[in-house]
């Protein structure tokens, strides 16, 4: 991103709140483009592959942390029961698959990985677009209530009521969306089971992964939200019936059937870069108007769960949904990765540990002194300026010249 304005750090005294003399002064007008240089901060690849990547690496350092300490988290997390589970979505109607107790598809086909056709209905009119679309709108409530469930049903196991349940375990958990290629949302888990206090405690005796996996699937089949009424029909939503739990283990895989620390963090950091362009060929930025979907180049599929959608968000009962801001995202307006308070360190800490390393890389060990800052900072456009395109153009090699030495 550029940004055109300035700042200027002030000695400032505290006992008499006297600004004196100039300590640091930065003008974009002196920088050597015009404009001062910063990260969008974009988490989506399609938007910014390098900002894209630095969202991944402090995902995996925040997941890394909670499974095997680190970053203020002790290490004695790594002896905590852990299992790793993949929640998905309902289903809305038969679509384009790759089954694995069948050699075909439904229609027939044996699709490759690659096939476009895959996760896009069978039958388009008779799939349930507008489900599909509240579904997605109501999976973070959804995973709120999951949350509550799972404690009762680890004080059921534990045979302690629910209130005693605080005062012996916690629940610790990381979580990461993923759009599956019909559309849908489902959520990728760390879910840790930890003393009172958090990772710093032990957990009690009781607790095991079995016992939290059983616990971990009595609570997702059990949960469910009641969604609106549409034109005289009830929606309820729960999770779908493929769910996938399993220990993770601090050992090396052994014959592809335990999971490791390593391996869950790096499964779970690939998926916090990605949006529903990825998977479902949708659009990564929101819409003002839905003519824009005209000549835009992606999946009919992806256009008629974007119109749902439109369609959807322009009844006042469901206003509260916000579905056509978030049409893009195919009704999904929650945050992508999130984690409760004890699980690990925080991706702003994380940020924060950066910017004091590159300080005191350029030398800016601090000051004892107080400073008054007076900043006035105005964006002034995202990626490089047309003089800078075409410079840019004007340096890179000739098709069919790379390597050649420069005359």
């Amino acid at each position: 991103m550029r940004l055109t304005g300035h700042r200027t750090e002030h000695h400032l005294d505290t006992t008499t709140g006297e600004i004196g003399r100039v300590l640091r002064h930065l003008d974009s007008t002196n920088l050597p483009a015009g404009h001062l240089l910063t990260r969008c901060n974009n988490r989506r690849a399609t938007r910014c592959a390098a900002c894209a990547e630095t969202y991944r690496r402090d995902t995996y350092q925040l997941i890394t942390a909670g499974l095997k300490g680190g970053k203020g988290t002790p290490e004695r997390v790594a002896g905590h029961p852990r299992v790793f589970a993949t929640f998905t979505a309902p289903s809305f109607g038969q679509v384009h698959n790759r089954p694995t107790g069948r050699p075909a598809c439904r229609c027939g086909v044996a699709h490759d990985q690659e096939d476009e056709t895959l996760g896009a209905p069978i039958d388009p009119e008779r799939y349930d677009y507008e489900a599909a679309v509240l579904w997605n709108a109501h999976a973070g409530a959804l995973w709120r209530r999951f949350t509550i469930y799972l404690r009762r049903e680890i004080a059921k196991r534990a045979g302690l009521t629910q209130r005693a349940f605080s005062r012996h375990a916690r629940v610790s958990f990381a979580k990461v969306a993923e759009y599956q290629k019909r559309g849908a949302v489902h959520f990728h888990a760390v879910i840790r089971l930890d003393g009172p206090g958090g990772g710093d405690t032990p957990p009690p005796r009781w607790a095991s992964a079995e016992l939290l996996t059983d616990a971990v699937r009595a609570a997702a089949s059990a949960v469910a939200v009641v969604g609106p009424v549409v034109d005289g029909r009830a929606h309820r939503f729960a999770f779908g019936r493929q769910l996938d739990v399993r220990a993770i283990h601090s050992a090396e895989f052994d014959g592809g059937q335990e999971l490791t620390d390593r391996a869950v963090a790096g499964y779970i950091a690939k998926y916090a870069t990605k949006g529903a362009e990825t998977a479902t060929g949708t659009l990564d930025r929101p819409l003002r108007f839905l003519a824009e979907l005209a000549p835009l180049d992606i999946s009919e599929h992806a256009r008629r769960l974007i119109k749902a959608a439109w369609t959807l968000g322009a009844r006042k009962d469901l206003e509260h949904l916000r579905l056509r801001a978030w049409a893009h995202m195919l009704g999904f307006r929650g945050h992508f990765s999130t984690k409760s308070r004890r699980y690990s360190t925080t991706l702003g800490a994380l940020r924060d540990a950066r910017a004091q390393w590159r300080r005191q890389q350029a030398g800016e060990h601090g000051t004892e002194e107080t400073m008054l800052i007076v900043a006035h900072w105005a964006y002034a456009g995202t990626g490089l300026t047309t003089a800078e395109e075409w410079l840019s153009a004007s340096l890179a090699p000739s098709p069919g010249t790379e390597g050649e030495p420069t005359r």
